[in-house]
């Protein structure tokens, strides 16, 4: 059994195929940034909140009625009981990062109840116990049983990483165990609907060592695309279920199980070897990336059916774009990073966190997105949602989804690849790792993403010479490093890092300036929606225009941009409401039309019958969005 403190949420045994190993989240601390501010505000607000929910919406009162405890009947979803695992593997990720007495002592609580909840044979599932038990595994096309059971196992050997309740993963190792005889070894045909419990088995069989979790993962994944899924209602495709996994070239059907689909199939690769594995969630990533993934790293463009649309079906404002898929799409490009060393994941992953990830949660850590357009109009209105994030939901899988991968973001900042230390994502804090000749600590001094540079500090090192790896993000123009003061002549590798290799010693100093120029960017031209228009990103960043930074009775929709404008950058601002921030300045016009009865078409164009206005519009990062007013909102902006 593999566990202790540094372990972090994805670990692949010594055995495994991987190229990179990962960090945990004992030997990351962020100690700033947007980062390290994401993870002050989960620990401080978010989390206080998702655990009160867990008792309000349901989750746990379900599991006590499973265990012959209080009145009442079920609430919620049939798959509530997935909420409560989220909420306690971020609970147990951030005890392991900083000892937590009240994460504890929920984990404990839950503990006892899902103990005295579990049937003798292994089975748990508060919503079939309940409501459906002559049902147990004969609707499993949407029933979210493997899925449930799946969240339940990455909570358990989080939990066993953090040094909680040991009570935890032995329901989890009865329910894998249950799964086995009944699917593995009992020939049951069926395959969960939802994707996830794949990706979950491997890591239990990491943690375990029991071969048969990693057995069924393989049967799980070979079982994909034959029709045994059945059809929910939604087609085979909503379940990818359409073609076998090696034979599918892109991204269809529901997104979030796409993507944990494809984060199970690339962990069986690395366990197993199986190359064809890899090649073939590596051709849909290349699609899917090339067609089908919004400017701020979002997937997921069509409402109905929370799915993946077309080749280049991209729309602002109905974009899906959910947060859970945003997670999920950090699970599988860190799993291809650990498989290939390949910087373009990392680069992906930084493009999701910041973004797409980013804007699921409000300045104040107590509303959440879970639909992440990239427009909204001043009279938008959903039913009666207005667009804004909220403190919970009904379906309430991405708030404590959230929290778990913000509680774990230290397990996404570097890696070891043999005497190598890989930096991949750009923190203030502390790195710390083994490397053959021995143990290695840095510090790490950045504005990032507010300022390009980062500075590292060796504090302890190996011995004899290794190497310190830093990715050059793909958007930066320009790169240039220094060591101990004086300019390094260094040229990123065909994977995008940078390779500085000597014999370092405490007190080596490395200054890594990244090109945080501003940039104006263009879409494909296959994306009607957004066909000519611009966007503007700095750094990592995506910028959004807001109706409250525009000055006087300027109307968002009239904005567009002047072509080849200057793009001002102004000073670093603590924001009313938003917190600290950098606003961007362009050059723009306001196009107005007199009001008519008459239908908003005309023979002439735009220019000829509009008045038109130069203005100054000014731009704020995207995932600081919906932190004000609640007023309009757009990523693409019309050239004129």
């Amino acid at each position: 059994m593999t566990t202790g403190q540094a372990a972090g949420p994805a670990v692949p045994t010594p055995e495994a195929v991987a190229v990179l190993r990962p960090l945990g989240v004992g030997d990351v601390t962020i100690t700033g940034g947007v980062l390290g501010r994401m993870q002050r505000t989960n620990r401080e607000a978010s989390m206080p909140l998702g655990l009160r929910q867990m008792e309000e919406a349901g989750s746990l009162p379900n599991l006590r009625l499973a265990a012959g405890k209080g009145s009442g009947a079920f609430t919620g979803y049939r798959f509530q009981d997935s909420d409560l695992y989220k909420q306690l593997e971020a609970a147990a990720w951030e005890h392991a990062r900083q000892a937590d007495p009240e994460a504890a002592r929920f984990i404990a609580e839950a503990a006892g109840v899902l103990v005295r909840a579990q049937r003798p044979d292994g089975y748990l599932n508060s919503h079939y116990q309940l409501v459906k038990p002559d049902r147990i595994y004969a609707e499993l096309e949407y029933s979210h049983e493997h899925y449930c059971a799946g969240h339940l196992f990455q909570a358990a050997v989080a939990a066993a990483r953090a040094g909680a309740d040991e009570r935890l993963l032995a329901v989890a190792i009865r329910l894998a165990d249950h799964l086995v005889e009944v699917f593995l070894r009992g020939g049951h045909p069926g395959l969960d609907g939802h994707a996830e419990v794949e990706t979950a088995l491997v890591e239990l069989y990491r943690l375990t060592g029991t071969r048969a979790y990693l057995d069924l993962a393989v049967l799980f994944v070979d079982a994909r695309g034959h029709g045994l899924v059945g059809d929910a209602g939604m087609g085979v495709h909503y379940s990818q279920d359409h073609l076998p996994v090696r034979r599918a070239g892109t991204a269809v059907g529901h997104a979030v199980r796409q993507l944990y689909l494809d984060a199970g199939v690339v962990d069986v690769y690395l366990e197993t070897g199986d190359r064809s594995l890899l090649d073939c969630s590596v051709r849909r990533w290349e699609d899917t990336i090339a067609t089908k993934t919004y400017i701020t790293g979002g997937i997921g463009s069509r409402h109905s059916h929370e799915s993946v649309g077309d080749g280049y079906e991209l729309p602002s404002d109905r974009a899906y774009s959910e947060t859970c898929a945003s997670i999920a799409a950090v699970h599988w490009n860190w799993r291809l990073l650990l498989s290939t060393g390949h910087g373009r994941y990392a680069d992906l992953i930084e493009r999701i966190l910041y973004n797409a990830f980013a804007a699921g949660t409000s300045a104040d850590g107590t509303r959440f997105f879970y639909v992440n357009p990239l427009q909204r109009r001043k009279d938008h209105l959903e039913g009666n949602y207005q667009g804004r994030r909220r403190e919970w939901f009904a379906c309430a899988c991405c708030p404590p989804n959230i929290m778990r991968l913000v509680s774990s973001l230290g397990h996404y900042i570097a890696t070891t690849g043999a005497d190598t230390l890989y930096v991949h994502q750009y923190a203030p804090g502390t790195l710390r790792a083994r490397l053959p000749g021995g143990r290695v600590a840095l510090t790490a001094d950045t504005g990032y993403p507010w300022a390009g540079s980062i500075r590292f500090t060796v504090e302890e090192s190996a011995a004899g010479h290794w190497t310190l790896a830093l990715r050059v993000p793909g958007w930066s123009a320009s790169v240039r490093v220094t060591v101990a003061g004086k300019r390094a002549e260094a040229a990123p590798d065909e994977r995008g890092y940078l390779l500085l290799r000597r014999e370092w010693r405490a007190g080596d100093t490395v200054e890594l300036l990244v090109d945080m120029s501003p940039r104006l960017m263009r879409p494909h031209h296959r994306i009607d929606a957004v066909r000519g228009c611009a966007a503007l990103e700095r750094g990592p960043l995506v910028y959004c225009f807001e109706q409250a930074d525009q000055a006087g009775d300027v109307e968002l929709d009239d904005l567009a941009l002047v072509p080849g404008t200057a793009i001002r950058v102004l000073p670093e601002e603590e924001l009313k409401g938003v917190g600290h921030t950098v606003r961007i300045e362009v050059d723009a016009v306001v196009r107005s039309r007199p009001a008519t009865a008459a239908l908003p078409y005309d023979v002439g164009s735009a220019t000829e019958s509009a008045t038109v206005t130069r203005v100054r519009a000014t731009a704020i990062p995207y995932f600081q969005w919906d932190n004000r007013d609640g007023g309009p909102m757009r990523v693409w902006i019309p050239l004129t």
